[in-house]
């Protein structure tokens, strides 16, 4: 499994790389414009969500489960549209015009937010403690704020992860690319740090109208920074669909089921319309031969009767008939997939841990001497210990780890500490949950929703740091992982895969607590009694069991790319 590494590379922008020839696109000259882009939608996108359950509960009346459902749901949508942004750029219209009309997108978002805020019209009325039910949201404030968090939606299809393979394809050496994705996730978690303590901070102190103001100023500033580089970007076309490739391999495969490729000697292969008929048929030697692995869809290059016009070597069925290199990139696809599928269930135990914790904060001290802590911007413990671990990882740990093991720790091995590192934080949050749920009855409050523990919800941000650690290690990993793995047709599509998990692990999250919710009385909307730990624990269990199958996947795994 183990693959030679290159040289660690530091978190440092070479400036004499800077000094690129003026008819040359590209280079570190892209880097100030695309980082002020990233950290602007980055700010607007964190000050749209980051509070989104307390404002929910807070302006709209909706309970406190049901909040944390809708946001898990909201935060799966975001998450799960940059797939669809990836397979667009790839497909027909490259990087960049997808990241400017989405950026767009967030400006007009953040707008429609701000008007939620400000026009009482929008909102129902605010609940009054003693005065008798409160006053649900109507089907048109619904409509209003739904319109908002669809335009954030859109915007993130087109930006979250195009702006990170838009930024790789500026350079061309891979030590460049990887200092490039480093500094994307500083960025990224940096601007979300930002959009979880200041603008969550201006929405409870202030008013939301203020908060979601600032973020949509951030959107405007982003753009504007986006806009002025175009320049100086480099904008590899886009190469056509990448999946329709791999649905004829699939076609194909099927459609020749009966044909051996056991005496794959006394057959041809169908390598592409090269410089000769022998070419074409047999391929060259700078060509990749089909593989042994998943022999079975070798049959897709197998050239039969009609499949090949013998002059030309151009294909006459393209749906019975694929090249090798379609096959094998195929191939990668099928390889990649259980590692991928491991990270489901991380991102479903964060998912639940992340609302959960909120609804925590809620009921326990956010005192921190005169000033109180806005319970939406607990969060923010993970996503500092993200910019600081990814710090202390390529300027202390990657270093030391060198020292003593005399090799640069691969994707793998950092998403397997990852995975061990989210284990820690759900045990933690169960224990912390267990010290909060004593306050409670030890003071006779079981039946208070209102009650507020004197416990401190600074002990919250421990797990959150653990898990922090955590996606410092697994998140960039897995991107450096599935880019420098996958085709080169889908590279916008690899940086999109873990949008995927991340979208996966918020609708599963949000099934979950439904399943638990009908099956047990753990949940119920008054935190003071509910049995919060028991869910805790059970994540801890499904985690450790995940561990299991990663570890099982990773030993399996061979490298194609990495470290050749």
């Amino acid at each position: 499994m183990e693959a030679k590494q290159e040289e660690p590379r530091h978190l440092s922008v070479d400036h004499e790389s800077l000094k690129e020839p003026r008819n040359r696109k590209g280079g570190w000259i892209t880097f100030p414009f695309l980082a002020v882009a990233i950290l602007g939608l980055g700010v607007a996108t964190g000050g749209a969500t980051a509070n989104m359950v307390v404002y929910l509960i807070k302006e709209y009346n909706v309970p406190s489960v049901d909040a944390a459902q809708i946001s898990n749901i909201v935060s799966g949508s975001i998450s799960v549209a940059p797939v669809a942004g990836a397979i667009v750029a790839d497909a027909f219209f490259g990087c960049f015009p997808i990241v400017a009309v989405a950026m767009v997108m967030a400006v007009l978002s953040l707008v429609m937010f701000t008007l939620t805020a400000s026009l009482p019209g929008l909102r129902p009325a605010a609940c009054q403690l003693g005065a008798g039910p409160c006053e649900q949201a109507s089907t048109g404030q619904m409509a209003a704020l739904y319109a908002a968090v669809f335009l954030l939606c859109l915007s993130a299809a087109g930006a979250r992860f195009n702006q990170a393979t838009m930024g790789a394809n500026q350079f061309e050496a891979a030590a460049d690319r990887d200092v490039f994705f480093n500094w994307y996730f500083i960025f990224f978690y940096a601007s979300s740090v930002l959009g979880a303590t200041v603008i969550v901070y201006l929405q409870d102190t202030v008013s939301w109208t203020l908060g979601f103001g600032v973020s949509c100023a951030a959107s405007v500033v982003g753009l504007a920074a986006l806009l002025l580089g175009a320049r100086y970007y480099r904008q590899p076309p886009a190469q056509g669909s990448p999946f329709t490739g791999l649905a004829r391999v699939v076609v194909a495969a099927a459609r020749k089921r009966k044909v051996s490729v056991v005496a794959s000697e006394e057959l041809k292969f169908y390598y592409g319309q090269r410089r000769g008929d022998e070419d074409v048929k047999s391929g060259g030697d700078d060509v990749v031969t089909p593989s042994d692995s998943f022999s079975f869809l070798n049959r897709a290059a197998v050239i039969t009767d009609g499949d090949v016009d013998d002059t030309s070597g151009s294909v006459l069925r393209p749906w019975r008939v694929c090249t090798v290199q379609q096959v094998e990139d195929f191939k990668t696809v099928l390889r990649i997939m259980p590692l991928w599928s491991a990270a489901i269930v991380l991102s479903v135990a964060i998912g639940v841990q992340i609302n959960f914790t909120i609804l925590q904060a809620l009921a326990m001290d956010r005192a921190v001497g005169r000033f109180t802590v806005p319970a939406g911007s607990m969060f923010v413990g993970s996503l500092m210990a993200v910019v600081i671990f990814l710090g202390l990882l390529d300027r202390v740990l990657l270093p030391l780890w060198r020292r003593v093991t005399g090799h640069t720790p691969t994707p793998l091995q950092c998403v397997g500490l990852g995975h061990a590192l989210t284990v820690l934080s759900m045990a933690t949050s169960a224990i912390i949950e267990r010290h909060r749920t004593a306050t409670v009855r030890a003071h006779g409050e079981e039946g208070n929703p209102a009650w507020v523990s004197p416990l401190s919800a600074m002990w919250l941000l421990l797990p959150f740091a653990v898990a922090g650690a955590g996606e410092a290690l697994h998140f960039p990993a897995q991107v450096t992982l599935y880019y420098q793995e996958f085709p080169p047709l889908l590279k916008n599509t690899a940086t999109g895969m873990m949008a995927m998990i991340v979208a996966l692990g918020f609708y599963l999250s949000t099934a979950l607590i439904n399943v638990i919710q009908r099956a047990t009385t753990w949940l119920p909307d008054n935190m003071n009694a509910s049995k919060l730990e028991n869910l805790y624990w059970l994540l801890t269990v499904l985690v450790a069991v995940n561990f299991g199958y990663f570890l099982a996947c990773a030993k399996l795994y061979t490298y194609q790319n990495i470290g050749k």
